[in-house]
């Protein structure tokens, strides 16, 4: 997938490795915002966006609760990479 391809919900949940309803619940927490939203109200996420997804998995896996992850995004106390300092 290139930077310009863009995911509706299900085949970006599905490329990150979570499911539809934890992408959502994601959205509806305010962990992450869709690349981009549709005339229709479809949302959709670009790979920056997906590799986000994983990030947050990644995290919440290993221990941290989604609140402190969204805390850390709005700090900006993390990138897209993934490196914790």
């Amino acid at each position: 997938m290139n930077e310009k391809t863009l995911l509706a919900v299900g085949p970006a949940a599905k490329k990150a490795g979570i499911s539809r309803q934890t992408l959502q619940y994601y959205l509806m927490v305010g962990l992450l915002e869709p690349s981009e939203i549709t005339e229709t109200g479809r949302r959709l996420f670009d790979q920056k966006t997906v590799e986000r997804i994983k990030l947050i998995k990644k995290l919440n896996d290993s221990g941290y609760p989604l609140r402190a992850i969204r805390d850390l995004f709005m700090e900006g106390r993390t990138d897209m990479k993934g490196s914790k300092q």
